[in-house]
């Protein structure tokens, strides 16, 4: 992911946000931040560099660690199955339709966050270097996220108006 990052556009860092807004709503999914200091490696982070890691129960973030790698990797603790949960450390699997639903549910938790909100996390993405066929986070989003939103509904982590169940799959 990192990659094709775009260091024209800052992405927002864990380190600017005030932490217990991030701590509090992970919480609600019986998560829990882990800091790791500056310059040390991230435990459990499957890309490496800044980016966040999940072992277990627990979201292990640096201060530099962007705020969008952070909702994640959280949201993937929230799709994946209990099974795989028990037994989650770097890799939450390769699972498309997880990983859409991810990605969907990353947007719609960034509104909770006041120091985010929908569009700085649309924002974030396209310049992190996530791909959708239609070229932008927003444009998948609203027109070709169907499958990823229906997802979430099956699985009841989200409601009809896209609200978020605050429940695991």
């Amino acid at each position: 992911m990192t990659d094709s990052f775009n260091p024209e556009h800052t992405v927002l860092r864990f380190g600017e946000i005030t932490n217990t807004e991030l701590t509090d709503l992970i919480a609600r999914y019986q998560l829990e931040i882990k800091i790791t200091p500056l310059l040390q490696g991230i435990p459990g982070s499957f890309w490496g560099d800044d980016e966040a890691g999940l072992i277990g129960n627990q979201l292990h973030l640096r201060e530099d660690t962007p705020v969008h790698s952070a909702l994640h990797e959280a949201c993937h603790y929230i799709c994946i199955d209990d099974d795989r949960r028990q037994q989650l450390h770097t890799n939450a699997g390769n699972y498309q339709h997880e990983e859409n639903a991810a990605c969907y549910l990353q947007i719609l938790l960034a509104d909770e966050l006041s120091s985010m909100g929908r569009q700085r996390m649309l924002s974030d993405m396209d310049a992190w270097g996530y791909s959708f066929r239609l070229g932008s986070s927003q444009a998948w989003f609203e027109q070709d996220a169907e499958e990823a939103r229906d997802w979430l509904l099956e699985h009841a982590l989200i409601d009809p108006r896209n609200n978020p169940k605050y429940r695991l799959r």
